[in-house]
């Protein structure tokens, strides 16, 4: 895969000394949906206001589409459709007004088909029943679906999403991931930016996690979540029985979890799960739930920093 967006050192100070960007060296393959990752102040919004020529990096470069920018803004910007820290409307304009005036202000629009592709973009977000509704009135997450909706206007070969799921509730989640996934089988590459770890490993094939300012690691989504070891895990009532078992049958880091879960390192090679929980059974132990339980996108990070996901910046 050739890279549809490639940084090297780029940096971003503010005045004032604030380092919010620290020598990002990205590359996010063409066809991907891309999980740009990371807690509220990691640096993601910083970076995506870089690669879309909206802030000027301090030092590094970023390329976009294989043209350099902020430099190539005006040639790279029609192909990429972007929603960053929230749409911009016209509260007093309807869903479809707003609409209507962001493709009137594409020089490479086609008016004789403006109404057709507004309509379009409005029933692919949902919100074709409240196109006519005033935007004002629209709740937040309607208003993000909205902000989709304009990026949506033309084909893009990039789309670009900070938070795109802020506002929305379970269902509307469920919505913009199957609506990510179509784009991406039609060969947009997607660079979604979120700090929510699971909504990435839903929908994700690669994914870049941040944390104050500097890149941790990036690459596909399975191999980075690969970096935190699977854990054994036996829900029981008679916890400190089953750690104690375990324990004298070989099972490394052995530890009581939640009131009623017992974790453990897997066993090696040549050791049989079924043989493990047979023996649990024989010593008395009532097994309610047993399994190797696969490492999430959380436990890496946890892995790889020392620390929960949500903590403060």
């Amino acid at each position: 895969m050739t890279a549809v967006i490639e940084t090297h050192g780029l940096t971003k100070r503010y005045r004032g000394g604030q380092l919010a960007v620290d020598g990002l060296d990205l590359s996010v393959p063409a066809g991907s949906v891309f999980g740009f990752l990371g807690p509220n102040g990691s640096g993601k919004t910083t970076t995506i206001r870089m690669l879309m020529g909206l802030i000027e990096p301090t030092s590094g470069t970023a390329s976009v589409l294989g043209e350099p920018m902020p430099r190539a803004v005006r040639s790279v910007l029609p192909k990429v459709g972007a929603l960053i820290e929230g749409p911009a409307l016209y509260g007093f304009l309807s869903g479809r007004g707003n609409l209507l005036r962001y493709d009137a202000a594409d020089p490479t629009a086609d008016p004789r088909t403006r109404s057709a592709r507004v309509g379009a973009a409005l029933e692919r977000v949902g919100l074709g029943q409240a196109a006519g509704k005033k935007a004002k009135a629209y709740s937040l997450g309607m208003k993000q679906r909205l902000g989709l909706a304009a990026a949506l206007l033309q084909p893009r070969r990039l789309l670009v999403l900070d938070e795109p799921t802020n506002g929305l509730d379970p269902q509307g989640m469920r919505e913009i991931r199957a609506l990510v996934r179509a784009l991406a089988a039609d060969g947009t590459t997607v660079f979604l930016s979120s700090h929510l770890l699971d909504e990435i490993e839903q929908v994700c094939t690669h994914a870049a996690v941040m944390a104050r300012g500097r890149l941790i690691v990036q690459g596909p989504v399975a191999e980075l979540a690969s970096r935190a070891r699977s854990r054994l895990t036996v829900v029981t009532p008679d916890t400190g029985q089953a750690a104690r078992l375990l324990k004298e049958l070989g099972v490394a880091q052995v530890a009581v979890e939640d009131g009623d879960r017992v974790t453990g390192e897997p066993p090696g090679e040549g050791a049989e799960l079924s043989d493990l929980c047979a023996a649990l059974v024989r010593d008395g132990v009532r097994v309610r739930g047993f399994g190797v339980e696969r490492a999430s996108l959380e436990d890496a990070f946890v892995a790889l920093t020392g620390e929960g996901f949500d903590v403060a910046q």
